[in-house]
């Protein structure tokens, strides 16, 4: 097994090209769920916002479930083959979409949800510290800020087209199904609406597969993060997981960032109905949140770590988390919506930054912390769902429940860049 930083500069970009591939998929897939609550909302016939919430919440709870349980499959199949096998779980959670379309069964969407959730958390603990150990630390969120162009650039086309096939003139669906004269016609509007999800679902199910091959058949090197760090970042002998403080303060500060993300770039769609925008133009909100992101990901390639260290701008993305989200609440109409969509900016280091730093000095329980880390994506299923019930009391509303999700996770991130990742 090579070390690899010993490795030629050209397989050391090929590495690169391999890992922006997988990233581009993540970002695909994972940013469909943003289309998905409208659509799933309106093809499934709910009626409260934490129904429709419950997409972000099947797909982001497999994470929690499955991450440890990762790390061990890992350990047994080796980080290319088990890149592989996550692929392959992906794929069979698209096909759950089939059934799940022509039954119009809300229950098997989120079971394919879930499914798919799996696949990304197997692929996640695998790649993620890949990337965060193919260089130096100091460069590391420079790196994870490069995938995360290749994970944006996917998030923001695959809203655009899967709403375009699915949500193709949403309006007059909605205008049709409201005012069906009987239950029947109104049930062949829902089924003919629930169809139009299996030719895209069918042909990720496709590429994913292809794509599980390839990665096995790849030049793809295997690594041992144990022996991939530096002899002064290894920890002492005997020492467990429980004691790396900046580990744990790292996977709440996962929650928290993976929770205000999801708000910011699939409950938009919801927060931008509150705010009297229609459904043929919210469709498309994710895809605004994600360019904003994807401008973040730029700004720190270009300034980390030459002008500003990735633990500085941390801190100044949670001060801009803070100042925006203080924003949404004061605003209205497209101030307020912009503010929600620059929360992407504001998001786009976070995980670059938190990530590298909370699994600093853990050496031969490098692969444990990944998945540790990759559990705290479960504030993605859990913030989002506590948004939607406080947005359903009469007197709470949208408006204060953004604010009850958004301020204390930025707040509790602003702690980790200043003081949490110090904590050893």
């Amino acid at each position: 097994m090579q070390n690899i930083a010993t490795r030629p500069i050209s397989d050391y970009w090929r590495q690169m090209m391999l890992l922006g591939l997988l990233f581009f998929i993540f970002g695909f897939v994972t940013w469909l769920n943003g289309s998905l609550i409208p659509f799933l909302k309106l093809a499934c016939d709910l009626q409260r916002e934490w129904q429709a919430l419950l997409v972000t919440s099947a797909f982001y709870l497999s994470y929690f479930f499955l991450a440890l349980p990762s790390s061990a499959i890992l350990g047994r199949t080796g980080f290319k083959d088990g890149m592989a096998l996550g692929l392959l779980v992906m794929a069979m959670g698209c096909l759950v979409f089939i059934p799940a379309a022509q039954m119009r069964v809300y229950g098997l969407f989120l079971t394919g949800l879930f499914v798919q959730g799996m696949g990304l958390s197997i692929l996640q603990t695998a790649v993620n510290p890949y990337v965060s150990i193919i260089g130096p630390l100091e460069s590391a969120a420079q790196r994870i800020s490069i995938m995360g162009i290749c994970n944006k650039v996917a998030g923001i086309l695959s809203p655009i087209l899967l709403s375009s096939i699915v949500l193709r003139g949403a309006k007059e669906i909605e205008a049709q199904i409201n005012a069906a004269a009987d239950a029947t016609q109104k049930a062949e509007l829902l089924d003919a609406l629930a169809a139009r999800a299996i030719p895209p679902y069918v042909v990720m199910a496709a590429v994913l597969a292809l794509l599980a091959l390839f990665i096995r058949r790849s030049p793809l090197p295997e690594i041992n993060p144990a022996h991939e760090v530096s002899d002064a970042s290894r920890p002492l002998d005997g020492r467990s997981i429980w004691q790396f403080p900046h580990l744990w303060l790292g996977v709440l500060a996962i929650f928290f960032y993976v929770g205000a993300e999801v708000m910011a770039g699939d409950g938009i769609v919801l927060y931008g109905r509150f705010l009297g925008f229609e459904l043929d133009q919210t469709k498309y909100f994710t895809s605004l949140t994600l360019t904003g992101m994807l401008i973040g990901y730029l700004l720190s390639i270009l300034l980390i770590p030459r002008y500003v260290s990735q633990e500085n701008f941390l801190r100044y993305s949670a001060l801009l988390g803070i100042a925006l989200s203080v924003g949404a609440y004061f605003t209205t109409g497209v101030f307020a919506l912009t503010c929600v969509a620059l929360l992407g900016l504001a998001n786009a280091v976070m995980w670059p930054a938190i990530f590298p730093l909370a699994i600093h000095g853990l050496g031969r329980l490098t692969q444990v912390g990944s998945a540790l880390l990759i559990m705290g994506i479960v504030g993605g299923a859990l913030l989002p769902q506590l948004y939607g019930l406080l947005s359903d009391l009469p007197e709470v509303g949208p408006r204060i429940a953004l604010q009850v999700v958004l301020l204390p996770a930025y707040i509790y991130i602003l702690y980790y860049g200043w003081r949490g990742y110090r904590r050893r």
